[in-house]
Parts: C-alpha cells; sequence; structure tokens
C-alpha cells in the first residue's frame, strides 16, 4: 500500500521537541491539528504551542520541520491504535511513526497490541505482513474481520387453493353485477396437491472480532396442520386431498369436505354452485339460482324457480315450486314434498307426495303417495310404473300419463333423428353438387384448378359425413327396436282419475271418459283395459 495520507513524526532535539510535517498526496488525507493533538496527549507531550501548530498544519504545502515545546523527551516508538466498528465486526489499525531515533515494532508487538484490544478472531495477517513490508502511516487498514451470520429463513406454508375469498360479486360489460358467479368454492379434486412445507432454515451464527457470537435473526417455524380426508407425503412436506369436494383453510388448519353445506339460502349471498361431491342445503333455493353437484343435493327448504342437477339423488324436504321456471335433474332417483309448475328429470324413481301443472320424467317409476296423493295438469312419464291415488281434477284439467317407454330413451332417440336429418341433408347438397361436377367432366368441360380443390375438399367432406352418418344411422335402429318392444308398463290409481286424463301406454292411447275408481290400467296387445287393484 503505497502512502497518500498527509502524517507526521518527532523529532527529539537537545533544545526541545520538534515535529516533522509531511503533506498529503493527490488522493490522501491531509494531516488535522486534532488528529496531532491527540497523538501528543497519548506520548505524553503536553507543553506545545497549539496555535503555531495549528498555523502550520493549516498553511502545510510541503515537507516542513516546527519547534513545538521546549522539554526534553526521549525518543518514541512507532505506535499503533486500533479502533473497532459499531458492529464490532471489523477492526482498523493506523500506525503512526516513530520519533527520530525511536523503536519499531514488529509482528509480535503487533499482534500483542491486538491481544491487549481484545481481538480475538479474524486477525489479517496478510495486512499485517503488507504493512512491515511496507509501512503506511495514518491510513485505516483491516486489522480483523468478523464472520458474518448467514441469516436464516422462517418456514413458509404454499396453498395451492384460494385462502383469501371476498365473496366480491362480477360486474359485467355493461356495468350490471351478476351475484350468481360468486367463486365462494375453492374445488378440489382427489389426490391434488393442496399445500406445501418449504422447512425453516436456522441459519449459521457468526463471530465478531471480539470472539462473540452473532445470533442469526430469529425464525419462525410451521408445520402443516389438516382435518379428515387429507394425506401427506412420507417427508411430511407436502399435502394432498384424499376426496374430491372442496377446501378451506380455517386458522392456519386445511379442512377438505365431499359435502358442502350451504347454511343458509342459495341466493346473491352464495351465487351458483357448482361442486364436485354433495350439495346439502339448509334454506330455500331462490328463483334465478342454479345449483350443480356431482353428487347429491339436499334441500332443506323450498326450491323455488331454480335449477338443479345433480349426479346422484336430489331430496327436496320441503319440495318445489317452480313458477314454470323450475328444474331438477338427477342421475339417480328424486324424492320431494311435492312439486309444482316445474320440470322433473330422473334417471330413477321419482317420490313424491304432490304433482301440479309439472312435467315429470322417470326411467323407471313415479310413484305420487301421501295423503293426497294428487296429479293434477301436465305430463307423467315413466319407464314402468305410474302409481298415484287422484289424476286430474272435476275441471277436466288436462293431465297425460305415459308408461312403457323409458322418457331417456325417447329423447335420445329424437336427438338422434334430429342429427341424421340434418347431416343427410347437408349430405344432399354436397352429392348435387358432385353430381353437377361430375356432368361438366362426362361433357368434356375442363375444370379450374381452384374447382377441382373445392370438389377434392367436397369429397373428402362427403366421407367425412358419411363415417359419422353410419353409426348414428345404426344406434337409431337399435334406440326404435327398444321403443317397440313390449314393456309390461301400468297406471295404478288408488282412489280416482277423472275424465279427461290421458293415459299411454308404449303407443297406445286410453282417454278417461268418466271418472275411474280404485283400479289399474294395463295394456293387452293393441288395447289398454282397466282393471281392479288386487
Amino acid at each position: 500500500m503505497k502512502q497518500k495520507n498527509g502524517y507526521f513524526y518527532l523529532h527529539m532535539k537537545d533544545d526541545g521537541v520538534y515535529i516533522h510535517l509531511v503533506p498529503n498526496m493527490q488522493g490522501g488525507l491531509s494531516v488535522t491539528i486534532d488528529e496531532i493533538s491527540a497523538y501528543l496527549t497519548k506520548v505524553k507531550v503536553h507543553n506545545y504551542d497549539i496555535k503555531k501548530l495549528h498555523t502550520e498544519v493549516v498553511s502545510l504545502v510541503e515537507e516542513t520541520e516546527v519547534k513545538i515545546s521546549e522539554d526534553i523527551m526521549l525518543p518514541v516508538m512507532e505506535l499503533m491504535i486500533i479502533s473497532i466498528s459499531d458492529d464490532r465486526k471489523t477492526a482498523f489499525a493506523k500506525w503512526y511513526p516513530p520519533s527520530i531515533n525511536g523503536k519499531l515494532l514488529d509482528n509480535e508487538d503487533i499482534k500483542s497490541n491486538l491481544i491487549r484490544e481484545g481481538i480475538k478472531y479474524g486477525v489479517q495477517s496478510t495486512a499485517i505482513a503488507e504493512f512491515l513490508r511496507e509501512r503506511c502511516y495514518n491510513t485505516n487498514i483491516v486489522i480483523a474481520k468478523g464472520l458474518d451470520a448467514v441469516e436464516g429463513k422462517s418456514a413458509v406454508i404454499k396453498y395451492y387453493f384460494q385462502t383469501d375469498r371476498t365473496l366480491q360479486p362480477k360486474h359485467n360489460e355493461d356495468g350490471s353485477v351478476d351475484f350468481h358467479q360468486l367463486d365462494m368454492i375453492s374445488h378440489v379434486n382427489k389426490d391434488q396437491l393442496l399445500a406445501e412445507l418449504v422447512p425453516a432454515d436456522a441459519g449459521v451464527p457468526g463471530i465478531d472480532v471480539l470472539g462473540n457470537i452473532i445470533r442469526p435473526q430469529k425464525i419462525v417455524n410451521k408445520i402443516l396442520r389438516h382435518g379428515n380426508n387429507i394425506y401427506m407425503s412420507e417427508d411430511g412436506l407436502k399435502m394432498y386431498s384424499g376426496v374430491s369436494g372442496h377446501v378451506e383453510l380455517a386458522d392456519d388448519k386445511v379442512f377438505v369436505s365431499d359435502t358442502l353445506e350451504v347454511l343458509a339460502d342459495v341466493d346473491t349471498s352464495t351465487g351458483d354452485i357448482t361442486y364436485d361431491g354433495n350439495v346439502y342445503v339448509k334454506g330455500n333455493v331462490r328463483t334465478g339460482f342454479t345449483v350443480r353437484a356431482k353428487g347429491d343435493i339436499i334441500v332443506d327448504g323450498v326450491v323455488e324457480g331454480a335449477k338443479l342437477y345433480s349426479e346422484g339423488h336430489i331430496i327436496l324436504k320441503r319440495g318445489i315450486q317452480g313458477m314454470n321456471r323450475g328444474l331438477l335433474q338427477a342421475e339417480g332417483n328424486i324424492l320431494s314434498k311435492f312439486i309444482e309448475s316445474s320440470t322433473v328429470k330422473s334417471g330413477g324413481y321419482v317420490d313424491t307426495e304432490t304433482i301440479l301443472h309439472s312435467k315429470v320424467y322417470a326411467r323407471t317409476d313415479v310413484v305420487v303417495s301421501g295423503r293426497k296423493g294428487l296429479v293434477t295438469g301436465g305430463e307423467i312419464k315413466a319407464g314402468s310404473l305410474i302409481r298415484l291415488k287422484t289424476a286430474g281434477s272435476t275441471m277436466g284439467t288436462s293431465t297425460v300419463l305415459e308408461v312403457g317407454v323409458d322418457p331417456t330413451l325417447v329423447d335420445s332417440y329424437r336427438d338422434c333423428e334430429v342429427k341424421i336429418v340434418s347431416l343427410q341433408e347437408e349430405k344432399d347438397k354436397i352429392v348435387q353438387i358432385l353430381t353437377l361436377f361430375k356432368k361438366k367432366v362426362m361433357s368434356g368441360e375442363k375444370l379450374s384448378t381452384e374447382k377441382l380443390q373445392h370438389l377434392q375438399k367436397l369429397s373428402i367432406q362427403n366421407a367425412e359425413i358419411d363415417k359419422v352418418l353410419e353409426p348414428l344411422i345404426k344406434q337409431y335402429d337399435q334406440l326404435q327396436e327398444k321403443m317397440e318392444e313390449n314393456i309390461n308398463g301400468k297406471v295404478v290409481v288408488e282412489n280416482m282419475a277423472y275424465s279427461g286424463v290421458r293415459i299411454s301406454i308404449g303407443s297406445v292411447v286410453y282417454i278417461i271418459k268418466t271418472t275411474e275408481h280404485h283400479c289399474q290400467f294395463v295394456k293387452d296387445r293393441a288395447d289398454i283395459k282397466v282393471l281392479g287393484l288386487n
């Protein structure tokens, strides 16, 4: 290290004490009167002319020697001053030259000074050796370095589902508010990753130059906490769902359930509900809202003009008042206290106490029991059995009871028929164009490249239609055969069926002319017979 800072040294003469001042080199620091005063105090030079010394220091531009005291003193040795940073991670040494004929410090002297100042760690031997090789005075040199602590990291839990749901409604482009889409449910599939724990890192302690341990900042440990329907990875760092359903976080604990409980009504406070498990509504389902579930739907209250879709069963403890808008659709059975002004589609049976002005379809049975067992208005279709107490009314309300054909089979048949007609119409148009082109070619007309490309495209399209049409026609024929099979469906009336009620078994229709009591309607070849109850 080259000398840049200004420095000074003493010269003890027979007539007193002199100080030799050396100015700084370019880029170095100048000598200050405060520094000189502190040094003189350290080496016990007390009687000196401070004003004269100050004047010389301020005006210093070249090396100069100034008498500062009449005292006669012995030479002083090289001086080493040690300072320590506030955080005690760094120690600095500043050396001052010996007076003329004064002793220089050696390596052992320097190390002794460090021990005396309490420096125990991180002594920079290279810095000491460099100083001894090329002495540099009045300059702070790093003589010891502490070891910084390596800060640790608190444990972190990453959640892979929505943990903060504000239930704010969606705003449409026109500024209106959509209370149906509130995103209140965090859906989860079986074996889906729910959360991951990044373990805490305690860090590594450090040490300061005085030998004191530097502790890392305190870290926070965490654990994955959970309820039922959840399993952990072997290392305990990942959490998975054991079922399909919904997940929520409460008090830093993860809960998964395959049954969603709605404690009040399904309305603007919940929005529409779509759920991968069972849905249990403790209140009502208000008009205009929709509930979809892969499991069962149970409603304690009343369903208004709402739509319920279930891949399991639907159970309505108080029934549905559909206002001609309500829809119940289940792949399983449907049980409802009453059904009014609604459409009901069941992949199993329907069981209720009253049906008023509704369309009810069941793959197997429709049973209307209870005290009244009344069916008035609308149409009831069941695959094998309709059992009720009273059908129609004294007012001759149009009421249709139909058995013998699975309603879902009819729907599939009609859908298939519509698709066939549509495809056949498209095919006929293509064939017509292809025939026209064929006639032109046979008459010797040369077709342009563009027309040939179009012809090729139509040929491919026609072949694709044939691929779709062939299995569709086969399916259509199979459905027709099933519908024409003789199914022993029947309608059982435990009380009375009023005139005007229309009964269909398969393709045979029977319209009641006069009120029938305690009877059953069964198919006998091409007729429907009215028999008494056994």
